[in-house]
């Protein structure tokens, strides 16, 4: 066996760490010998198809497996073998009868191993920033915000948009506004919402429901581009103020430069060099930072609204409730720290499955597609998990032993766990917006998917789960769970027992089976670029966790 290469970090969507092994190619090797090759059916055939899917189930005669599940929203590879990848999963998972087949023989390896499809070895960040290519819809929401902002202020700056000249900073200030929208759980929660129940109908045209997708998972690149602009608006209107010394107070513009030079460091903070390399630097940063600048905020518009040129003092404080800058400032103060109410300390039962993963129980059910963030110390630290739910008496999240912290799940199970008590939608919810869809999940990713199988929802799903010792690794409470539907809805591949398969050839079969919409996976990057691309190229829409979702 290859000895163990060393972990190392990358950052993805909302702000979660990962830790990974850097493998050079993590799907094509063997075909699976659970799919057959068929004519596909119609993109929107309803009739059931039979023996399609093959649920696999494990038992005490599994291979141990040493793979390490995984922790977080994007799953990643962690195999020790030739087996499987793992997933992780992001980073801050909520739907008949089981159909069991004999177990199949033990997988034993050949001699001659089947040759690998020869593919360039690619960094984690190339593949995170440029194999999603050029034109994206992050990057175009990123371009546009930013070009929209620069074309405001070369009109300020030559004299023809005098608004903007003399309200340079309530420019900045919207923009804060705008990327602080994009991030506030509370907010997306709502329009995750409305989109499901506005467009997840079966007369909407596909079309429409796929632009929306792309949209609402891309919305950080509005974020990002409001935040540069942000930047560029306060530059403009410190160059102003500092034209203007006479009629300004040096508290004004001392404020301003900190203000300034805060955001600077929170935008260094968030350069994907940065975030992929030192997430913990990155997270903190911007947290901090973001605090600190909104609390110099507010002393800016204070000083600003109050200060009179003539008599060089600050006087007739009334004048802040009639001013626009003190109503956005308020609303970004209570998007900023709403979720930090909704915080609290909540008994958890945590049992461990194996030494890879663990089992985090809590009271309440919550809808399917639903994530939610645990932390140990809710100052340094949070954890996005996807949330297993039928909605009832409780919820859970499968959580695998790859960080510090989700060891420490394992080895020394906590009794209480900081919880925000406000759960937050993702592109897993956006799956209710469709009629007919394949959800594609390795390792530890299967949680995101799992509460459309528990409970009832508008979308008609089928799932295919490709992992290594199922039962040994995620437990017997996690196998029965996938093991009790019907086979043509469940597809699952233990990799223990029947080798590691294509996992884009295996997408792409099962959604021309299903006659699936749309496909919806959660894996590493690489993964999930080659299953959004495989599915893609056979002219099945898909959509993978991108970076910054």
């Amino acid at each position: 066996m290859a000895n163990q290469e060393k972990l190392v970090k990358f950052s993805s969507c909302r702000g979660v760490a990962f830790e990974i092994k850097p493998h050079s190619d993590p799907f094509a090797l063997k075909h699976s010998p659970i799919l057959q090759h068929s004519q596909p059916p119609s993109s929107r055939s309803w009739l059931p198809w039979g023996s399609f899917s093959k649920i696999v189930p494990t038992s005490s005669m599994h291979l141990r497996s040493a793979s390490q599940a995984s922790s977080h929203f994007c799953d990643v590879d962690d195999e020790e073998d030739d087996d499987v990848y793992d997933i992780d999963l992001l980073v801050d998972v909520e739907n008949g009868h089981g159909h069991v087949l004999p177990l199949p023989p033990p997988y034993v390896k050949p001699e001659q191993p089947a040759q690998k499809v020869s593919r360039p070895k690619q960094s984690r960040l190339s593949v995170i920033l440029l194999d999603q290519g050029l034109f994206t819809v992050y990057k175009r929401l990123f371009m546009v915000c930013l070009a929209l902002n620069i074309t405001g202020l070369v009109l300020a700056a030559t004299g023809n948009f005098s608004y903007a000249r003399n309200h340079a900073a309530v420019f900045a200030i919207w923009n804060i506004l705008a990327l602080t929208l994009c991030r506030s759980e509370a907010c997306l929660r709502i329009v995750f919402w409305m989109a499901v129940n506005l467009f997840g109908w079966s007369w909407v045209p596909l079309r429409l429901k796929l632009a929306i997708t792309s949209l609402l998972q891309s919305l950080g690149g509005i974020h990002s581009g409001c935040g540069v602009s942000s930047v560029a608006w306060l530059i403009y209107a410190l160059v102003l103020t500092l034209k203007d010394r006479d009629n300004t107070s040096p508290e004004i513009i001392g404020v301003a430069s900190a203000i300034l030079g805060l955001l600077c460091l929170s935008c260094l903070a968030a350069f994907p060099l940065i975030r992929h390399l030192h997430h913990n630097v990155f997270e903190r940063t911007h947290r901090f930072s973001g605090w600190a600048s909104l609390g110099l905020l507010w002393a800016f518009i204070i000083l600003t609204i109050t200060y009179d040129p003539e008599t060089k003092s600050y006087r007739d404080q009334s004048k802040l409730i009639r001013q626009q800058e003190s109503w956005l400032t308020l609303a970004i103060t209570i998007l900023t720290f709403l979720p930090w109410i909704t915080v609290r300390r909540v008994p958890v039962r945590v049992s461990a499955p194996s030494g890879h993963a663990s089992l985090i129980k809590f009271e309440g059910g919550v809808k399917a597609g639903i994530l939610g963030r645990i932390s140990p110390s809710p100052l340094s630290e949070w954890h996005a998990f996807g949330i297993i739910s039928d909605n009832k008496q409780e919820h859970m999240m499968l959580a695998g032993a790859v960080g510090d912290f989700t060891k420490t799940l394992v080895s020394k199970p906590p009794k209480h766990l900081w919880v925000r008590q406000v759960h937050f939608a993702g592109l897993p919810y956006l799956v209710n917006m469709y009629d007919r869809v394949l959800v594609v999940a390795t390792g530890s990713g299967i949680c995101v998917f799992l509460s459309f199988l528990l409970q009832p929802c508008s979308a008609n799903v089928c799932v295919l789960w490709v992992a290594k010792g199922i039962e040994q690794n995620f437990g017997k409470e996690i196998q029965e769970m996938v093991s009790g539907f019907p086979k043509e809805k469940v597809i699952v591949h233990d990799t223990a027992l029947l080798g590691r398969p294509n996992v884009s050839q295996m997408s792409v079969d099962a959604a021309k089976k299903w006659g699936a919409e749309v496909v919806i996976v959660t894996s590493n990057p690489e993964g999930s670029r080659d299953v959004v691309d495989a599915c893609k190229a056979s002219g099945i829409p898909a959509f993978g966790p991108i970076w910054d979702s």
